[in-house]
């Protein structure tokens, strides 16, 4: 292995619906997390990983920083707090439009206590004008950051200056993981967030907050996949509301999410959906770990 190889763990932070996600399928050329405009999408760490020659890159995508309400957000907080402590590089996201929330400086100050080396991101500059932007970088000064950069995530065609930018501030070491993996995470793991991604989607109030999917059956035959996944819910006044009129609704998500999959597997994807209760799982740690939470 080169000596001068370089490689570590960067956690990717900042509050719900800032482009964090959209930061790591761009960076990576791959879509590994689900986006939709709700907070609180991402649920669990997603681990991406950018290899080449000289280098590679573990971003863990973490969940948006929560006030706890659910036992869930609990477990988000704490996906956070581990990865940020196993982290080589910290990477804050923004929205220049809307920073500096409370919660914005609630999370810059917080980022204060990890000695961790720490970038900034002032994302969706394409929403501001220049002066704007200026302000909102000098803000941005004020906290405890070792360089601090200005994009738009969204209309950039090339990230190639953040990806030397972050590895500038690696470890030499040699790879954690075989060059071609993009993940570390199962198949199971990326069908169930297609599918959470679809009732993000298609679903407006409580429905895609009450709602989480475990995959029970993945069959990978070689030419198609055969699934079988449970959409969990709250109560059972959501379950007609998830059907929707004739099946309407359901139907929807499950062709949308055999699409989805369709595009990663490059085979056919038979997918069956059923729909279960089980009442305030969000809040109980059993339900949680059941869940894969």
């Amino acid at each position: 292995m080169d000596k001068n190889f370089k490689s570590g763990f960067v956690s990717i932070v900042g509050k719900p619906n800032v482009g964090k996600s959209t930061f790591l399928n761009k960076i990576l050329g791959e879509k590994l997390s689900i986006i939709s405009p709700k907070p609180q999408t991402t649920r669990q760490q997603v681990k991406g990983i950018l290899s080449d020659e000289e280098k590679q890159i573990v971003f863990l995508d973490t969940p948006g920083f929560v006030v706890a309400r659910y036992e869930l957000h609990e477990k988000m907080l704490e996906y956070i707090q581990n990865s940020l402590k196993d982290s080589d590089l910290i990477i804050f996201i923004t929205d220049a439009k809307k920073f500096p929330t409370d919660y914005d400086e609630q999370m810059c100050e917080w980022l204060t206590k990890f000695r961790t080396p720490k970038i900034a991101l002032l994302n969706k500059i394409d929403l501001v004008n220049e002066d704007v932007v200026n302000n909102k970088l000098a803000k941005l000064s004020e906290y405890d950051f070792d360089q601090i950069i200005s994009l738009s995530v969204i209309e950039s065609d090339d990230l190639k200056d953040i990806e030397n930018t972050i590895t500038k501030y690696l470890p030499y070491n040699p790879p954690y993981y075989h060059p071609d993996e993009i993940s570390d995470l199962p198949m199971r793991f990326f069908v169930q967030e297609i599918i959470r991604e679809q009732i993000f989607l298609n679903f407006r109030d409580e429905i895609p907050y009450a709602s989480t999917v475990v995959v029970e059956v993945y069959n990978d035959l070689p030419n198609k996949a055969v699934i079988a996944a449970n959409i969990w819910l709250e109560s059972k006044s959501q379950k007609p509301i998830l059907i929707g009129k004739d099946g309407t609704m359901i139907k929807k998500i499950r062709i949308n999410s055999e699409k989805e999959i369709h595009k990663i597997i490059k085979k056919r994807v038979k997918l069956d959906l059923w729909i279960k209760i089980k009442p305030n799982w969000r809040k109980k740690k059993n339900a949680l770990k059941e869940f894969g939470y």
